[in-house]
């Protein structure tokens, strides 16, 4: 089998960049290890409720963007940013406008007047300005209210599903915090119809795919690709190649990979991971209470039910989150998030159609990061035709507009023809 690009890895960068990399004229094919494509953009169908693996949302970015430019056909609504916020073991009015500003307990007349001069010019700031410090330091140097503080960092990990301030850099997470304060999407029938429709754009583009075809090595020789090689023996020769999978598995896959920028990518990224609980409900105990950020805890709940169709019997489905450090702790982690239910959603039990608990789930395999030492891709310099993509190549993006954004520049840097030699990437961000 010949192919002008092989992609290895079907979830959203994978796809991404064989429909673009087809658009383009080229003969393309996508290898995914698995059964069905889509990566942790897939939805499982429970009981007759839509379940996402975790709290999934879809900001005003990147992918955004380029799906309005693919055709995709995505189904579903913006969901009221009505709120509250969890502090103290106790749910009050959380300040997301004039009127729950005004209204909040959570704040004193200072605070509140300090929050309300954000939220005036908070669209206005231009985030790469704060790319070189960590979020940390830009809250300190910035916010002065203790609690106007705790707010922040209560938006801040909710719209970047990572509660890793010393370590974020700043700017990427307030421009996704502004990306999100216009507005998110909840997807009827969850993300998979996501991954249904980029599959089915990518086939009118005469995308080859082949699933359950897991890539083992990627063949190269002379300082260029040759071929992936399958564990059945299969082999797809390409003159391109886009590994569209996490660092440390890039790296396995290529021979000599110490010897390139793949360990540096690898040796570098952070991974970071929430636990996820996901309930469905025949209805809801409290049913003004759909939506709430923990302050004083790193949790969140979101009843996506109230925005998208995500149950066959008008059950009620609720997506938990508990973003997690370096030492995770499934059963305490599993009963804060039931404790926030309890909390939010009283009797939430009796009412139970359907649960399910995943104790670590990964958001991003890296993120713009204080100990990045630079950002990864698109290409592989010391390898010419290799290339790759996903959520951890980002420069910049965050979450799935990384995944496109990253897929988009590998094509456009096959196109370009500029696999020649190591240097800078000056493309978008440079590293911290």
């Amino acid at each position: 089998m010949k192919y002008d690009v092989a992609v290895a890895g079907g979830g959203i960068a994978g796809l991404t960049a064989a429909i673009y990399a087809a658009k383009a004229g080229k003969r393309t094919i996508v290898m995914e290890k698995r059964e069905r494509l889509g990566g942790r953009a897939v939805t499982d169908k429970i009981n007759g409720a839509y379940f996402n693996l975790g709290g999934h949302a879809l900001y005003f970015g990147d992918a955004q963007t380029t799906f309005r430019e693919l055709g995709v056909r995505l189904q579903g609504n913006q969901p009221s940013t009505e709120a509250l916020g969890i502090w103290k073991g106790k749910v009050s009015t959380f300040p997301m406008g004039i009127g729950s500003l005004l209204g909040t307990p959570l704040l004193s007349l200072k605070g509140k007047v300090e929050l309300a001069g954000w939220l005036a010019k908070f669209g206005k700031l231009d985030m790469r300005a704060y790319d070189r410090m960590s979020l940390r330091e830009w809250m300190e140097h910035s916010v002065h209210d203790p609690m106007v503080r705790h707010i922040f960092y209560s938006l801040l990990r909710t719209a970047s599903f990572a509660a890793a301030p010393d370590l974020q850099a700043a700017g990427p997470v307030l421009q996704q915090l502004k990306n999100a304060l216009q507005g998110v999407l909840y997807l009827d029938r969850g993300w998979g119809t996501m991954i249904d429709e980029l599959t089915r754009i990518a086939l009118e583009h005469g995308v080859q795919i082949a699933t359950s075809s897991k890539v083992i090595s990627v063949g190269h020789r002379g300082g260029a690709v040759r071929h992936l090689l399958c564990e059945d023996g299969t082999q797809a020769e390409a003159s391109h190649i886009i590994l569209a999978m996490p660092p440390a598995a890039a790296y396995r896959l290529v021979p000599q990979a110490e010897a390139t920028a793949l360990h540096t990518w690898k040796e570098q990224a952070i991974e970071i991971t929430t636990a996820c609980l996901d309930v469905a409900l025949r209805r809801l105990p409290k049913p003004k209470q759909q939506f709430a950020y923990g302050i004083d805890q790193t949790v969140f709940l979101s009843n996506q039910s109230r925005a998208a169709y995500l149950s066959d019997d008008g059950a009620q489905v609720i997506s938990l989150l508990k973003y997690q450090g370096t030492d995770p702790n499934p059963q305490q982690d599993l009963l804060e998030l039931e404790q926030t239910l309890d909390l939010v959603q009283p009797g939430w039990r009796s009412e139970l159609v359907e649960k399910r608990f995943l104790p670590r789930m990964t958001v991003c395999h890296d993120f713009m990061h204080m100990k990045r030492v630079e950002s990864p891709g698109p290409a592989v310099p010391e390898i010419a035709g290799l290339y790759v993509a996903g959520e951890w190549a980002t420069h910049g993006e965050m979450l799935v507009d990384a995944a496109t954004a990253s897929a988009k520049r590998a094509v456009q840097h096959i196109l370009s023809h500029k696999d020649t030699g190591r240097a800078p990437n000056h493309e978008h961000r440079d590293a911290i």
